[in-house]
């Protein structure tokens, strides 16, 4: 064990002879297999350092089969072997050997490995231009370096982030996923960042330009691959600061000297930069980048081109075509110039119908059989040439559309041909597309392909051929959006896009019969015509324009138009018919010179037409203005009318809720009044309560008792009843329940007097249940139900009077118990009103009879 740890302290000096003999030892002095294959694993090591490959695979393999071997084997040596098989360039072998590992054992070196050995032979596949689908190579790749990836994320691994595996990630994206080799790109920035000591980072509080800054210490590849992709998508600010930051980290590179070519950086930074000048149109910045590369390398052709397309854009007519003809003087054997000479060629030529004498088709060719015969911008250029001329071919006959089909066919072929050789090229794919729409009328095919296009390729051509697309199918809204698109792509003064425009924004209007269209089309014919104000069929298609807003100005009724649109059509007829009598007179014009003269001679009879409907249109505007004044003053009477109604419905809505008002308060204020009145009547009524006594202070008035008659004739029996039942009364006064009395006497009456008593029983006792006292009309209502109550008893007593067959106990039980029923109800009300109650229960029963009993009458009623 000690011999195997000194040989790796050894190992680390580069002590090889000591390592070998110290390894020796350590396998041969041991029983202990791990040891050993500590020792054959120092072996390979060092045979691996000193580049003898087949030892060191061999000490690797004794080493792992020291260990086990298979799944039990030793990683460390597995890997050396694996490295081995890499230098001697067996990469299959050493995929199946890392295939085991990662299989065994999630190892992220392993992995990494794995991964970069797939990634390299997609890399030189595609280097090589090999048709190869190397498809499950790239997804094998990529998942094991996603894989890799989110190890990072977990923090009980404790992985440092690896900056190959976010580069290999972002070549292996760049074809399929551009988004996301930038997010891999942007991390690995953000590794590099952090990775900035913070001696080197400036003192910027602000954390734009702090990372602006930081940016420049980074390598300048990066910064210029992050540029580029932000460049494709169009983020043209972010792309055009990203390359100035590469441009300062070129500067700082050059100043650590790290061995890096800092000229050619420059060089295609700059020319990157001057790219992105030209997407913002900012040509003079441009330009000067250019100029600039050029004084640098005179013999940088890509910077002279881009000058001379400059030129072409800001000067077609002048100083472009001079520099476009010395550019290609100069170097006419450069791909790139015959590419933009034949460019030029399409957008300056003039049309002729027979393809051979065709200038642009004659420059493709000579292209493609003296240059490159595979050159794909040639190839495609000759495919356009013949979809051009098909398009323009007469189809009279049959001889003729047959004619016209084999030129479509021959365009088709060459489009196949640039596909065979690069299967991504976007025009190739569409130029088919244009022959399916002209030849075959497969217009929903079309429109498919088109669409997939516009998805990949960022170019006004996919817009424009969309917009071709859909005015064929009349979908002429659709087809003026994609026109604009086009425009807006950078082509704001391209005659071909302006006359599309026109054409389409014509036909809606002749569809519709809407001269706001038309006028429309006419503002983009003239923009045409400015553009090229020498080209006969601009000048045409402006002639023929207002020829069509003549005719649609006639045509139009008069409460459709106005005399001021008809003014302006009159005036573009004059125009028109002096334009055509001038094309006519041209050696090459567009349309034959008789064809013109007789639209001459046709916008002059409409020119009449126009004058009389000029009149007209006066006349019955006049009339329409009378009409419309009339009708403005009775509409303002009405409105002043109903603003006058509204105002009295306002005023009156106001008088009432005032009114309401008023009567509230007044309602309010006899409330509060009566409220006053009521708590004064309180204060009396609580002041006739009090009085003095003898000491002199108020107290309360006490209530004197009530007298009770007595039955002076009654026998014993009688006398007792008439004590119980003053004692229920006195009871029943000071608040028990007489319950306890009035049984008693029902069971003797009944023992007495059989059933005779059973009705006026239940008379009375109906009777007093027959009422009940309000308290609010105390002091009313309480008499009146006691009144009824004692002439109904009373009146059933004086029948009984003259029976001789009645007990004269029954009468004398009756009595007394209505005398305590009426002083029971009455106990509930105010002690104050106590005695009058009495008085009124037991005065309807001595009226009948006074002298029965022989009872003298006594007051009942409160002394004052």
């Amino acid at each position: 064990m000690t011999c195997a740890l000194f040989g790796s302290y050894f190992l680390l000096r580069k002590q090889y002879p000591t390592v070998e003999t110290l390894s020796r030892k350590a396998i041969e002095n041991t029983d202990v297999m791990p040891i050993a294959s500590d020792g054959w694993y120092l072996l390979g090591r060092k045979a691996h350092y000193e580049g003898d490959g087949a030892r060191a695979i061999e000490f690797y393999n004794r080493s792992d089969q020291a260990r086990g071997g298979g799944e039990k084997g030793f990683l460390p040596a597995k890997f050396g072997a694996v490295q081995m098989a890499v230098s001697n360039k067996d990469f299959d072998g050493a995929k199946f050997r890392l295939e085991k590992i990662v299989q065994q054992a999630k190892n992220p070196e392993a992995m990494i490995l794995l991964a970069a050995l797939h990634a390299e032979d997609v890399f030189a596949t595609q280097k090589a231009g090999i048709k190869e689908d190397k498809s499950n190579e790239t997804k094998r790749a990529i998942h094991l370096l996603e894989s890799v990836r989110s190890m990072w994320k977990d923090e009980k691994q404790k992985l440092t982030p690896d900056e190959s595996v976010l580069v290999y990630l972002a070549r292996l994206y760049e074809n399929t996923s551009p988004e996301k080799t930038m997010q891999c790109l942007t991390q690995l920035e953000e590794l590099q960042i952090a990775g900035i000591p913070e001696s080197a980072r400036p003192d910027i509080d602000d954390p734009e330009d702090l990372k602006t800054a930081l940016r420049e210490s980074l390598p300048p590849q990066l910064l210029n691959n992050m540029g580029c992709f932000l460049y494709q998508n169009e983020k043209i600010a972010l792309a055009r600061g990203m390359f100035q930051s590469a441009l300062n980290a070129c500067v700082h590179s050059q100043e650590r000297e790290d061995g890096t070519d800092g000229d050619a950086l420059v060089t295609t930074i700059s020319y990157n930069l001057g790219r992105t000048y030209e997407a913002a149109d900012m040509w003079d910045e441009a330009k000067k980048v250019y100029e600039g590369l050029l004084e640098r390398h005179s013999d940088y052709t890509e910077a002279s081109a881009r000058l001379t397309y400059i030129a072409l854009r800001q000067s077609p007519t002048d100083e472009g075509p001079k520099k476009m003809a010395k550019l290609y003087e100069v170097d006419s054997s450069n791909l790139e110039v015959r590419s933009l000479f034949g460019w030029y060629l399409s957008k300056s030529k003039k049309r002729v119908s027979n393809l051979a004498e065709d200038s642009e088709q004659r420059h493709y060719k000579h292209t493609l059989q003296y240059y490159d015969k595979h050159d794909r911008y040639a190839l495609t250029g000759m495919g356009n040439v013949h979809l051009l001329s098909a398009r323009d071919m007469r189809r009279d006959n049959e001889q003729d559309k047959e004619k016209r089909r084999k030129v479509y066919q021959r365009a088709v072929e060459f489009f196949d041909k640039a596909l065979q050789l690069d299967p991504k090229n976007a025009y190739a794919a569409q130029g088919i597309a244009i022959a399916l729409v002209d030849d075959k009328k497969n217009h929903s095919s079309a429109v498919q392909i088109f669409s997939k296009i516009r998805d990949t390729l960022k170019d006004p051509s996919v817009y424009l051929n969309l917009g071709h697309v859909y005015a064929e199918l009349r979908q002429y809204s659709r087809s003026i959006e994609h026109y604009e698109a086009a425009l807006a792509k950078d082509r704001a003064r391209d005659v071909q896009i302006l006359a599309c425009l026109g054409r389409v924004w014509l036909l809606k209007g002749k569809q519709e019969m809407n001269l706001v269209a038309m006028k429309t089309a006419l503002d983009y014919a003239l923009r045409a015509r400015e553009v090229s104000p020498d080209q006969l069929h601009l000048q045409f298609n402006v002639a023929f324009v207002q020829n069509q807003i003549a005719s649609l100005a006639y045509g139009l009724q008069a409460t459709q138009k106005t005399l001021q649109d008809v003014q302006e059509a009159a005036e573009g007829l004059k125009e028109a018919i002096e334009t055509f009598e001038k094309i006519s007179k041209e050696k090459n014009p567009p349309y034959p010179s008789q064809a013109l003269e007789q639209r001459a001679n046709m916008g002059r009879t409409i020119s009449k037409q126009l004058d009389r409907a000029m009149q007209s249109q006066k006349e019955y505007e006049e009339k329409n203005a009378a009409k419309l004044q009339q009708a403005r003053e009775a509409r303002e009477a009405a409105i002043q009318k109903r603003e006058e109604e509204l105002r009295k419905a306002q005023e009156v809505e106001i008088e009432r809720k005032r009114k309401i008002a008023e009567e509230r308060a007044q309602m309010v204020e006899e409330t509060q009044r009566s409220a006053a009145q009521r708590a004064e009547a309180d204060r009396a009524r609580e002041e006739a309560e009090m009085t003095d006594d003898s000491q002199g202070e108020r107290v309360k008035r006490k209530k004197k008792p009530t007298s009770k008659r007595k039955k002076k004739d009654a026998d014993d029996f009688i006398a007792d009843d008439e004590e119980g039942a003053g004692e229920g009364e006195r009871s029943g006064g000071e608040g028990e329940s007489e319950g306890e009395t009035a049984p008693k006497k029902r069971r003797r009456l009944e023992r007495r007097s059989g059933g005779k008593v059973s009705s006026a029983k239940a008379s009375s006792k109906y009777k007093s249940d027959e009422r009940v006292v309000d308290t609010d009309d105390e002091d009313e209502d309480e008499g009146e139900g006691e009144g009824e109550g004692e002439t109904a008893l009373t009146t059933e007593d004086k029948d009984d009077l003259f029976d001789e067959d009645q007990d004269e106990d029954q009468i004398q039980e009756v009595a007394p118990r209505r005398r305590g029923k009426a002083r029971h109800i009455a106990d509930d009300d105010d002690e104050d009103e106590e005695g009058e109650a009495e008085a009124q229960a037991e005065a309807p029963a001595k009226n009948d009879d006074d002298d029965l009993f022989g009872d003298e009458k006594e007051d009942t009623e409160m002394q004052d």
